[in-house]
């Protein structure tokens, strides 16, 4: 009894403290401050009330204009027909609601900046052409991908040297915590999260280790995590244990939507020999730790050699999007990116294959990481394999699966059981029935939750990276991932992508339906606006 009643009151604390911590802390204070502005916005609708009706007709006008015009933007089709829903439904504050958004000046900043830098470094990581050949000669469909990424961020096609395929949070963090001990030189960590608990414990005593051997250490995470995960001074924490830490876009009670354009990127660099990428990030359930929604399935990629030179500017380019200031003058501190990309080593690679880092800018208006997918799915002959948390496509998308399937090409896409979000569920299911019908044959992870981002088609190609089957990963996040072809390592994500399935149920057109009329309702109801969740 009485040990029943202590864990009673240790539950109840905790309880307490979580009610006071979010009372009391900095995202009550956002949103009360986000609250005060629509309210604001909806006085002054009120007060000049009279007004607006008389300008009622002109807004209704001018809201069709409007629409006329998004309808003929080159953009998604679903992407504008949301915004058409929107601006026909509130007519009097749709149309400049969408106007607001277009028009932000902080996201035209950021992407006219961010192409300066790709054109002022791009020199640094210069495209082998024996490399480049030796891909043409091999598969020119393959080279004139690599062609389409080189274009669109100086991403290079590289031989691969050590390449390792992680089938776990559980073996990647073994193997991370091993190199990042051998580091020399420096260390690049950009996450989309970073959690406090055992996983990032074990990596922040490593790095405050290496920090005291005179290891340079950067620290980049999205400011998302400032809103409910960390303390919005957290980068000042580590500043004090000598770690450059840095917050992408942290969120300010203020009313933007470049807040929508979040870094989802998951980059390690270690001295420019060793890089991973993948879903994982640093919190306990991607170790399976805490199991938040069952077992956590997740995957990533180690690769090593001139391949992650590529991973090395993406980070740096990134780091320098909000560049470093003299404290006392305020003027920018210039990278110097020759301290960390040997571009004059003669180290050769024998040809195990190619690798090919890549990422994506929601900014630029150009789906690299879709088009990568679609490129994939179109060549493939006799099987695309995808696993994904999320399925929430585009027109393109489900007409490439479904095309392919009806080729008779084997298309399979595996998805969690127990999801994460509910309306991102919810929405995968408008899917099902179209693609089952197409032959595409769709799986639910039993034991809990699918995180891992993976693409394989025909044992010669294979992506691993953070691109979810979602717009939110395909339009509007800051993306990665790297392309292996021909590598050996692919058997490795074969394999696993067959345990995988053994865990799984397999959906058909009989049984998707089970228990899920209220999901499915919920899914149709908010799919209009899925291209803008």
């Amino acid at each position: 009894m009485n040990r029943n009643y202590e864990n009673d009151k240790i539950i109840l604390e905790k309880s307490k403290r979580g009610v006071q911590k979010f009372v009391y802390g900095r995202t009550i204070l956002i949103l009360l401050l986000v609250c005060l502005q629509i309210g604001l916005i909806a006085f002054v609708f009120n007060y000049f009330g009279n007004y607006l009706r008389i300008a009622y007709s002109t807004y209704t006008l001018f809201s069709i204009v409007i629409v006329f015009i998004v309808i003929n933007r080159a953009k998604s089709p679903e992407i504008n027909l949301s915004w058409a829903i929107i601006i026909l439904s509130i007519p009097a504050v749709g149309a400049i609601l969408y106007l607001y958004v277009e028009f932000q000046m902080i996201n035209r900043y950021k992407n006219k900046k961010l192409k300066k830098i790709i054109m002022e470094t791009d020199h640094y990581v210069v495209q082998d052409e024996e490399v480049m050949n030796s891909l043409r000669a091999d598969s020119k469909s393959t080279a004139s991908l690599a062609k389409y990424l080189a274009k669109n961020g100086s991403f290079t096609v590289n031989y691969a040297d050590e390449v390792k395929y992680f089938a776990s949070g559980e073996e990647k963090f073994e193997r991370i915590l091993s190199e990042l001990k051998k580091a020399e030189k420096y260390i690049f960590l950009e996450y989309y999260i970073i959690k406090e608990g055992y996983m990032w414990g074990e990596i922040l005593d490593i790095l405050e280790e290496k920090v005291k051997e005179g290891v340079e250490v950067r620290v980049m995470y999205d400011g998302m995590c400032s809103f409910s995960i960390l303390p919005f001074k957290y980068p000042k924490q580590l500043q004090k244990l000598g770690i450059k830490c840095k917050m992408f876009d942290p969120i300010y009670p203020v009313l933007s939507t470049h807040y929508n354009n979040r870094d989802h990127r998951k980059i390690c660099v270690i001295d420019g020999k060793v890089a991973f990428t993948g879903g994982i990030n640093f919190g306990d359930e991607y170790i399976n730790m805490k199991h938040p929604y069952g077992h956590w399935k997740d995957t990533a990629v180690m690769v090593t050699g001139k391949a992650v030179r590529n991973f090395t500017l993406m980070f740096l380019q990134m780091w320098n999007l909000d560049p470093d200031r003299d404290k006392k003058t305020l003027a920018v501190i210039e990278e110097n990116y020759s301290d960390y990309i040997d571009k004059e080593s003669d180290e050769r690679t024998v040809n195990k294959g190619y690798v090919i880092p890549y990422s994506d800018s929601p900014l630029d208006d150009e789906p690299v990481g879709k088009m990568v997918y679609m490129d994939i799915i179109n060549r493939a002959k006799d099987y695309v394999y995808f696993m994904s948390p999320y399925l929430v496509l585009d027109h393109d998308m489900v007409t490439a699966l479904s095309f392919s399937a009806k080729k008779g090409v084997d298309v399979r896409i595996v998805l969690p059981q127990i999801p994460d979000k509910k309306y991102a569920f919810a929405l995968a299911q408008n899917h099902y029935k179209e693609l089952l019908t197409a032959g595409v044959r769709i799986y639910e992870y039993v034991p809990g939750f699918n995180h891992a981002k993976v693409c394989i088609s025909d044992d010669t190609i294979a992506v691993v990276g953070t691109i979810n089957l979602d717009y939110r990963s395909l339009y509007l996040n800051f993306e990665c991932g790297a392309i292996l072809y021909r590598v050996n390592e692919i058997e490795n994500v074969k394999k696993d992508y067959f345990s995988t399935i053994e865990l799984c149920e397999e959906k058909t057109l009989k049984n998707y339906k089970k228990k899920r009329a209220l999901l499915r309702f919920v899914g149709k109801i908010i799919k209009p606006l899925a291209p803008l969740i």
